[in-house]
């Protein structure tokens, strides 16, 4: 028997029927119904295996025992905490937290640190709070609506509003990967003595990212263990060379409780918040919580996960904090008020180190090096990631997952190839092209936070887990906030770049049509109208309610 598929159309929920507005599909794709619709079956696509999906249903880790899947009919039960769940739903927020390392974040820490000293402290303590609500909220789509961000945006939006949409994303996506992988290269040139040209470690790391990506075939845990691995090596590696060089204990503290911006440092500033709240990490993060099996007819399910989710995200981002603490205390432990402050970058940090506390038991030099492989590895893995969920999600392409993967690969290895190649003998190069792939994913931030929070604050979207007024108030001002402090970055580095007539003309041309589709999204989601109109409430303050 074939059975047409009617495109989905929003409807209002009534209180009665919320749990029947998705039906979780055990296949590639769930079918969102209003409580008005019968029950509805879950098909597959034509031609597309099961097992060709991202989170296909045999790959998904089992959770809730056959007495709590047994209730889907909207129960609303929370069974009381366990060590046991929260262990098997630990791993998400693993993967996520990698984009708080990559060697673009690094490479923000330490020059934070050089010239700012440890008075920005407080500052990558608030950003990264603010990521956190971002992140909890990108998880809290996946969760309730059993699909991700990159497909929800598709059905949300018009065609060539969603085709905007995925080419920004894309060219985010690049560029973060091309910092990733060229960090990667960087750390092996560092600890082959200089044998290893740039250009060879970014093949190298072409080829073991599929490695670990091969990984996966053996399960999602052993993927998840790997970073674990990867996340300890970078925790293990800052913090010897934070003991090592005893940064100051009283300086440490004020940097983290006094807030403090001079016009000196507020380059940095832009760029420890711009490091650690990045694009497509908000469509990885709604994807990767699909890898448990989740009932999301089952409302006690689903809170319970959101609750989990929660803890485990936020743990992962406290130790990512206590790292990018230790970069950033190291390096203005060593650096700050020096000579070489100005011109230190990700090639030359290992060396300038190396100069100042020399041999030792272990050299500071090989310990910077295994961080910042361990950090550019594991960010490349979750940049695949990203740009599979991305492109399967805009475009609906339904090919088989290694395909997928190998071109999703290819459009960042490229690109990256021929910048290695270029800039190879140019540290000077190289910290200017950094600057331009920073903002290549300041342009994209906006178009990924103001589709995420417009579709978190649509009951018809979310039903009962949709976010309250006073959240919806805290995070379209932290959104405001973001996007304000990319601008101001972008304006700051344009009117430092452009020179010419014509050059000049064109960022003005792309800056109207950035702030054009800035304002066609939030007039889109009724942000503003709906913000002032409502009263906030205590229910809609927290994520796990």
């Amino acid at each position: 028997m074939e059975i047409q598929l009617q495109p989905h159309k929003k409807q209002e929920f009534d209180a009665e029927g919320e749990e029947n507005r998705l039906l979780q599909s055990e296949e590639c794709e769930t079918i969102p119904l209003s409580s008005q619709q019968q029950p509805s079956l879950s098909i597959p696509l034509d031609g597309v295996d099961r097992e060709d999906c991202v989170y296909a249903a045999k790959d998904k880790i089992h959770i809730f025992d056959l007495e709590s899947n047994g209730n889907t009919n909207g129960s609303t039960v929370v069974p009381p905490f366990s060590w046991k769940k929260l262990w098997l739903f630990t791993g998400p927020g693993l993967l996520m937290s990698v984009a708080f390392l990559d060697p673009g974040n690094l490479e923000g820490d330490l020059q934070a640190g050089a010239i700012a000293g440890y008075s920005l402290l407080w500052l990558l303590m608030w950003s990264t709070i603010m990521g956190l609500l971002i992140q909890l909220l990108s998880a809290r789509l996946g969760v309730a609506t059993g699909r991700h961000l990159a497909e929800l945006c598709r059905e949300e939006y018009s065609n060539w509003a969603r085709l905007v949409l995925w080419f920004l994303a894309e060219l985010a996506l690049i560029a973060a990967d091309i910092q990733e992988v060229i960090g990667s290269a960087i750390a092996l040139k560092i600890l082959s003595h200089g044998v290893l040209p740039i250009w060879a470690g970014v093949v190298i790391t072409a080829f073991d990212c599929f490695f670990f990506l091969f990984l996966e075939n053996y399960g999602v845990r052993k993927l998840e263990g790997v970073f674990a691995v990867f996340i300890g090596t970078m925790g293990f590696s800052f913090a010897w060379m934070f003991f090592d060089t005893k940064p100051n204990e009283e300086e440490l503290l004020m940097g983290l409780l006094i807030p403090r911006v001079s016009s000196k440092t507020l380059r940095q500033a832009v760029e420890i918040v711009g490091c650690v709240i990045t694009p497509h990490n908000v469509f990885l993060h709604s994807a990767l919580v699909q890898s448990r099996d989740i009932d999301i007819r089952n409302k006690g399910q689903v809170q319970e996960a959101l609750n989990y989710y929660s803890i485990e995200s936020s743990i992962a981002l406290l130790i990512t904090l206590i790292i990018n603490l230790f970069v950033i205390t190291v390096f203005a432990r060593v650096f700050y008020g020096t000579e070489q402050a100005k011109d230190i970058g990700l090639v030359n940090a290992g060396q300038y180190l190396e100069e100042k506390y020399g041999g030792g038991f272990f050299p500071i030099l090989y310990i910077w090096g295994i961080g910042l492989l361990a950090a550019g590895q594991s960010s490349t893995i979750t940049g695949t990631y990203a740009g599979q969920f991305i492109t399967e999600g805009f475009l609906k392409l339904n090919i088989k997952k290694w395909l997928r993967a190998l071109i999703t690969r290819s459009c960042a290895i490229v690109p990256t190839m021929i910048v290695a190649i270029v800039f190879n003998t140019s540290e000077g190069s190289l910290d200017t092209l950094n600057e331009w792939l920073n903002v290549l994913q300041a342009i994209q931030i906006p178009f990924a936070l103001i589709p995420l929070l417009t579709l978190v604050s649509k009951e018809e979207v979310m039903g009962t887990f949709r976010i309250g007024p006073l959240l919806e108030r805290v995070a379209w001002t932290v959104v405001v906030l973001v996007i304000m402090l990319y601008g101001y970055m972008l304006l700051d580095f344009f009117l430092s770049e452009v020179k010419g007539l014509l050059f000049g003309f064109l960022v003005f041309l792309g800056a109207a049509a950035w702030i054009s589709f800035i304002a066609f999204l939030l007039r889109h989601s009724g942000a503003i109208s709906s913000i002032f109109l409502k009263s906030p409430n205590s229910e809609g303050f927290s994520l796990a309610n």
